[in-house]
C-alpha cells in the first residue's frame, strides 16, 4: 500500500484515526494505568479499564480484517467483542493489546493511505459498506470508548490531565 497520501479525505481519513485535536487519544487515554487497576470497577460503571481497552482492539481488529480479507467472516456479538474477564488474564496481556491496537491502527491508516483503494467504493463481500464508512466507523467507536476510559480512570483516582 502507498504511503503518500495527496488527497485531501485520505490525508483527513489517516490522520482522524489518532486524532488528539481535542482531546485525549488512545495512547493518552491507556498510558500509564497502574496494573493493579486494569481490572477495577467502579459502582455504576458497566466496564474495567481491560474491558474497554480489548473491546476496542477487538472491534478495530474486526473492521480492519472485514476491509482487507475477502474470506472474512462476521464475528458473534457480543461474546466475539467483550473479553470474558474484568481483568487482564496476564501480567502481559495490556501490553500486548495496546499493542495489536497500535499495530491494526497502522493497517488503517494505510487503507486510508492508499490510492489504489476507492474509499467510495463499497467493500466486495460486504453488504453496502464503503471503506471510508469502515474508517469513520473506527474514528467514532475508539473516541467514544477513549472517552469512557478517561472516565473511568477519573472515578479510579488513575487520571491525570495534562
Amino acid at each position: 500500500m502507498s504511503s503518500s497520501s495527496p488527497d485531501p479525505l485520505r490525508a483527513l481519513l489517516q490522520s482522524s484515526l489518532n486524532w488528539q485535536d481535542a482531546h485525549v487519544n488512545f495512547d493518552g487515554a491507556t498510558a500509564d494505568l497502574p496494573a493493579e487497576l486494569r481490572g477495577a470497577r467502579v459502582p455504576g460503571i458497566l466496564w474495567s479499564p481491560w474491558q474497554l481497552l480489548e473491546h476496542m482492539r477487538r472491534v478495530q481488529n474486526d473492521i480492519v480484517d472485514f476491509c482487507v480479507n475477502s474470506a472474512y467472516e462476521e464475528k458473534v456479538f457480543p461474546d466475539d467483542y467483550w473479553p470474558p474477564s474484568i481483568e487482564p488474564p496476564s501480567a502481559t496481556a495490556w501490553d500486548e493489546s495496546i499493542a495489536a491496537f497500535r499495530a491494526d491502527l497502522a493497517k488503517a491508516q494505510e487503507i486510508a493511505a492508499d490510492a489504489s483503494i476507492d474509499l467510495s467504493a463499497k467493500i466486495p463481500h460486504g453488504t453496502g459498506q464503503t471503506y471510508a464508512r469502515e474508517l469513520v466507523l473506527i474514528v467514532d467507536h475508539t473516541a467514544y470508548h477513549v472517552g469512557q476510559l478517561v472516565m473511568l480512570r477519573r472515578a479510579l483516582g488513575a487520571w491525570t490531565a495534562s
